[in-house]
């Protein structure tokens, strides 16, 4: 069993890809159909920047899903690699979809860039934010939650507020054991914070991250409604096909094979909780031992190795970004 894991937005840097473009052909289609659907040079801005527009959420979302899909075809011509079971975070799922043959690329990287438009319009600039939260258990940081957000309430009406989204904080990444990240309006996340700090628990910190939007809560409900009229549109054209191999969704954890559970679960994504630590304590519970991510970095591995640690289980992941991780995961490709 081999499962293929592709990250999500943060994973992005300038030159991503760029030995696997000077090298293989079928990196090259991958990068210029990307272009070709989305009426831009893809290749510039992932080779060159500047930086601060491939960090732009709607450049972010398409350049990392085309690098990624490159990497996946890559490994599938010259390892002769074939997955069994797709996983993506977050921005990713749409990456493992690809690969399950469910979506078609030259679409899937103009919803995306559509889905990253609308995320950044959901929330107004200043009123949501995100924070790490690290060393506590999943049911502390969501009884934190909730508090915070009742506190943030109540606040609100005693004293009013300027702010034009609802007060809330929600879990919004279970990344792995003791690495919860958490999202929602800036007053209720700061309650959040000086909470957890006042509690004075050792080996429990929170820190905010650098983000433009709460992503993955409530308050991107506007975001979801967007992808969902894109997707009614899209199922109408006949852009879905069955899924050929077996993916985990971030919404149930669940390995599947239901193609119609796809459209709503990728929509469903956009407001809700990314469950990695669960899709992947899935995936180890179900006897794979090794992983494949393809794409910018090595966010995905780390992860990994955190979520099997406390498992006491053999899993090992290879990341296949550039020539020498590909030479690498041959072995293991081919075992």
């Amino acid at each position: 069993m081999k499962a293929g894991f592709f990250p999500g937005q943060g994973s992005q840097q300038v030159g991503m890809g760029k030995q696997f473009y000077d090298e293989f052909t079928v990196f090259r289609q991958t990068i210029e159909e990307a272009s070709d659907s989305l009426a831009m040079d893809l290749k510039k801005l992932i080779f060159e920047g500047p930086e601060g527009d491939l960090t732009l959420t709607e450049n972010a979302q398409p350049a990392i899903l085309s690098v990624s899909v490159g990497c996946f075809r890559v490994a599938e011509q010259e390892l002769g690699l074939k997955t069994t079971v797709n996983l993506g975070h977050s921005l990713g799922e749409y990456s493992a979809l690809v690969a399950s043959e469910a979506i078609p690329f030259a679409n899937s990287v103009t919803w995306v860039r559509a889905r990253g438009q609308a995320m950044q319009k959901a929330v107004p600039v200043g009123e949501g934010t995100m924070s790490a939260v690290i060393g506590a258990e999943d049911a502390q940081v969501e009884t934190w939650c909730k508090e915070a957000t009742n506190q943030a309430q109540a606040a609100r009406k005693e004293n009013g507020s300027s702010l034009t989204v609802a007060a809330a904080v929600e879990p919004a990444n279970f990344n792995a054991p003791g690495q919860i990240v958490v999202s929602g309006s800036v007053d209720a996340v700061e309650i959040l914070e000086k909470n957890i700090q006042g509690l004075g628990i050792r080996g429990v910190l929170v820190k905010r991250l650098s983000v433009s939007a709460p992503f993955h809560s409530s308050l991107m409900k506007p975001a979801r409604t967007v992808m969902e009229e894109i997707f009614e549109t899209a199922k109408k054209d006949g852009l879905f096909s069955p899924l050929q191999t077996p993916y985990i969704p971030n919404r149930t954890a669940i390995v599947t094979t239901e193609s119609g559970v796809i459209l709503p679960l990728l929509s469903e994504q956009v407001d809700h909780s990314v469950l990695w630590k669960q899709s992947v304590e899935t995936l180890i519970g179900s006897g794979c031992k090794v992983a494949f991510e393809f794409g910018p970095g090595k966010v995905l591995q780390g992860l990994a190795k955190r979520i099997a640690k406390p498992l006491n289980a053999a899993f090992e992941t290879y990341p296949i970004y550039d020539l020498e991780s590909l030479k690498t995961a041959e072995g293991a490709a081919k075992a």
